[in-house]
């Protein structure tokens, strides 16, 4: 055994590496264990502190977020919205909670915070499309400038509202297209909601020929607008003058009728006083050819 061990160190001394002192190698062993000690000392409270912290706060959060749900289940906001921005409440309590733990083990909080500001600003850059559709889509959700089955016109289209998600308003059009608005544009567009309110106004113009008695023109159209199915008796129809364009008259016929009934009235109307306009006579300047002659000298 001696014959082995005295063999290994003349091989060892024969490639010219160091032979390692028994004593030496003690001391390291013995210098690492006191270091581990020194280490579990000074930091050894700390990580227990922060474990502790972290299973209490994640208590604590589980109770406030039950909390604040249950208020905001008690609000009048959409149901999207309201998963959105208790997901976003619980989302911020975790990392607050985690940088409190963080800041107790005894890191330098503004290395993180500048590290978490440069992580935010570069997929704030890369995502900046998305991000502006995800909060075009909580505000519509929380604002409710329009909702399911609305008629709007916005972001250059229109068209029924069939669905409002983060990212995206689909709407349907009147020839059955659906239409993917991006949140961010329709938010940052002037948007129409015709069905926002209850009843809706119904316009018309009708060109009479100038020879016409204006006062009769003005009777036969509130008569037929009066008599027309879906107009309301109040407010009162009206038809009036409006303008007048070389030889030709223009009349006005205004009636309001139900949101819901609004094309149907439209409709209606055009045809009811289209009919009473021929039926008294009342020529369109459009139908008439006019004929001059001319003497020669």
């Amino acid at each position: 055994m001696f014959t082995m061990g005295r063999f290994l160190l003349d091989a060892v001394e024969a490639t010219g590496a160091p032979v390692p002192d028994p004593g030496t190698a003690s001391e390291n062993v013995s210098a690492f264990w006191t270091t581990v000690k020194q280490t579990a000392v000074t930091y050894g409270g700390r990580i227990l502190g922060a474990i502790v912290l972290l299973i209490v706060g994640s208590l604590v959060i589980k109770a406030l977020t039950k909390g604040l749900n249950k208020m905001i289940d008690k609000t009048k906001m959409d149901t999207a919205a309201k998963k959105i921005l208790e997901k976003v409440l619980k989302g911020l309590l975790y990392v607050i909670l985690i940088l409190t733990a963080v800041g107790i083990l005894g890191v330098d909080m503004s290395s993180i915070i500048a590290i978490l500001a440069s992580c935010g600003l570069a997929v704030g850059l890369a995502l900046q499309g998305a991000l502006a559709n995800l909060a075009g889509g909580i505000m519509i959700l929380i604002f409710k400038p329009f909702k399911l089955g609305d008629y709007v016109v916005g972001a250059g289209s229109e068209g029924v509202v069939k669905d409002i998600s983060i990212f995206y308003t689909t709407l349907l059009t009147l020839d059955n297209k659906k239409v993917l608005i991006p949140n961010g544009d329709l938010m940052n567009a002037t948007v129409t909601n015709y069905t926002a309110e209850e009843i809706r106004r119904v316009d018309v113009d009708y060109k009479i020929t100038n020879d016409a008695n204006a006062e009769e023109v003005k009777r036969v159209l509130l008569e037929a607008c009066a008599a027309t199915e879906g107009v309301l008796a109040d407010p009162a129809p009206f038809a009036r003058m409006s303008n007048v364009d070389d030889d030709t008259y223009i009349f006005t016929v205004r009636g309001w009728t139900l949101t819901a009934n609004y094309w149907d009235t439209y409709f209606n109307l055009v045809e009811k006083c289209s009919k009473a306009l021929q039926d008294n006579g009342i020529d369109d300047p459009e139908e008439r050819i006019v004929v001059r002659l001319q003497k020669e000298d």
